[in-house]
C-alpha cells in the first residue's frame, strides 16, 4: 500500500488544472503531460495501454482463467478544478493525526479547523494528506488514478488471484464537464464500469443531478445619464431583475440532498450589454425541465416589459441522472455495496450533488457508478486525503473483481 502513496505524490506535481474557456482537447496541455507520464507507468508495470490523439488513456488487463464473465471497466479523470491553482501543489502528511487544528500555512495563518471541518474529526488516527494552504490538493481525482493503477499492479504481481478482462480508462476535462465527450465506449470494450471519483470513505453513488447551462445575454440603451429619462435601458439592471425572480432559497448554498437549485456562475457587463452564466440542477427529471422553462419564460416576459426584445437565453442540457439506467442492472452497486462491507469499509449510498464522467458514460452505453476515492473538501486550499481511505479503496476494487470473478 505504500506505492499508492508515492503514486498519488508524484501524480499531485503534474498541473492539470483544465480551462473552461479553452478550445482545445485537452483544455490545457499539462493534462496530456500526466497522461504521457501515467502510458509509461503502465507499460512498465505490464499492462497494456495507450494514449490517443486527444489525451485519453484506455489499459487493458488480460483475463487469467478461462471462464466467460463480464468485462469491468475502472475510470478516473486526470484534470484538476479550475477553481483554483493546482500548479505547485506541495502536499503535508499529517502522521497519526491526533484531533487538532492543522496549520496549512503559518505565515499567513490558514488552519484547517475541526470547528470549520468537523469531519476532520473522522480521522483521528488515520495519516491525513494536506495541501500547504496555496493550492488545492489534486485528490479530485488523482487518488482514483492511483488507486486504480496500484489494484491493477497488485493483480499483475499475483497472477494466483484470478480474474476476467479488466479495462482501465483516464480522461481529461472532467471538471469541465467534457470529460466523457470522446471517450470510445466500443473501444474502451467493458460491460460497465466504475468511476473511481467520489469522496469520502466508503460514499457509493448511482444518482446525480440532470444538469442544463443557461447562458443570457441582455443588450441594453446607453443615453447620457442627465438626459436618459424614459430613454436609457441598463442591462446590468435588468439583469438583477431577472435574478430577482428566480427563488432566492433555491441556491446551492441553502440546498443539500435532493434539493434542485439555480446557480449563478457569472455575471459581466455594464449598462449597454450583461451576461449571465447559470447552471441549472435537479435530481428529478420533471422538476429539471420545470427549471428551464421557469428561466425561458422570465426571459420571455422581461422583453414583453420592455416592448423589444432585449434579453436572450441559451439553454443547453450536459448531463442527465443516470439512475434510471444503473437501477436497471442493480447486480453494479450490489456487488460494490458488497465488496465495501467484506473489505471493512461502511457503504454510505448518497446522491451525487453533481456528476461525474460515469454520468454521460451512462447514457453512452456504459453503465457507471462511482466509487469513493476517499478526499474530502474538494476544489480548494482545505483539500484533504486520508491515506487509509486510498488503501481501502484499493481494497475495494480488488474486492470488486474477485467478486465478479466467483460469480
Amino acid at each position: 500500500m505504500k506505492t499508492v502513496l508515492e503514486r498519488f505524490l508524484r501524480y499531485v506535481k503534474f498541473d492539470t488544472k483544465s480551462d473552461e474557456e479553452s478550445t482545445s482537447v485537452p483544455s490545457t496541455f499539462g493534462q496530456k503531460v500526466l497522461a504521457g507520464d501515467i502510458v509509461a507507468e503502465l507499460n512498465k508495470i505490464g499492462l497494456k495501454s495507450e494514449m490517443d490523439d486527444k489525451g485519453y488513456i484506455y489499459g487493458s488487463l488480460d483475463a487469467n482463467l478461462e471462464k466467460d464473465i463480464k468485462t469491468i471497466g475502472f475510470i478516473a479523470h486526470m484534470d484538476t478544478s479550475p477553481d483554483m491553482t493546482g500548479k505547485s501543489v506541495n502536499p503535508k502528511i499529517i502522521e497519526n493525526y491526533n484531533g487538532e487544528d492543522i496549520i496549512l500555512d503559518k505565515e499567513n495563518d490558514i488552519l484547517l479547523s475541526k470547528d470549520e471541518f468537523p469531519e476532520l474529526l473522522d480521522y483521528v488516527g488515520n495519516d491525513i494528506i494536506t495541501t500547504d494552504g496555496k493550492t488545492l490538493l489534486g485528490a479530485d481525482d488523482k487518488a482514483g488514478i492511483a488507486e486504480i493503477i496500484t489494484a491493477m499492479e497488485y493483480l499483475i504481481e499475483h497472477p494466483e488471484i484470478k480474474h476476467g478482462n479488466i479495462k482501465i480508462g483516464f480522461t481529461p476535462d472532467e471538471e469541465v464537464g467534457r470529460g466523457a465527450d470522446y471517450f470510445d465506449v466500443e473501444k474502451f470494450g467493458a460491460d460497465f464500469a466504475y468511476t473511481v471519483d467520489g469522496g469520502k470513505i466508503g460514499e457509493l453513488e448511482y444518482e446525480n443531478f440532470n444538469a442544463a447551462s443557461a447562458k443570457i445575454k441582455i443588450i441594453g440603451r446607453n443615453v447620457h445619464p442627465g438626459s436618459a429619462k424614459n430613454k436609457m435601458i441598463n442591462s446590468s439592471l435588468v439583469a438583477n431583475e431577472i435574478l430577482n425572480q428566480l427563488p432566492k432559497d433555491e441556491v446551492p448554498e441553502k440546498t443539500e440532498r435532493y434539493e434542485g437549485f439555480f446557480h449563478l456562475l457569472s455575471i459581466k457587463g455594464d449598462v449597454e450589454q450583461t451576461n449571465l452564466s447559470l447552471i441549472i440542477r435537479d435530481f428529478d427529471r420533471d422538476e429539471f425541465e420545470e427549471r428551464k422553462n421557469k428561466i425561458s419564460n422570465i426571459i420571455e416576459e422581461i422583453n414583453k416589459k420592455y416592448g423589444k426584445k432585449i434579453a436572450t437565453v441559451e439553454i443547453k442540457d450536459q448531463y442527465y441522472n443516470m439512475k434510471e439506467l444503473v437501477e436497471k442492472e442493480s447486480h453494479i452497486v450490489d456487488t460494490a455495496f458488497e465488496a465495501m462491507k467484506a473489505v471493512g469499509v461502511e457503504p454510505n449510498i448518497i446522491p451525487i450533488r453533481g456528476g461525474t464522467d460515469g454520468a454521460r458514460l451512462s447514457f453512452m452505453g456504459l453503465l457507471t457508478p462511482n466509487l469513493f476515492a476517499g478526499g474530502e473538501n474538494f476544489h480548494g486550499r482545505y483539500e484533504f486525503l486520508p491515506v487509509q481511505s486510498m488503501e481501502k479503496s484499493v481494497e475495494t476494487i480488488l474486492k470488486i473483481i474477485e467478486l465478479y470473478t466467483e460469480k
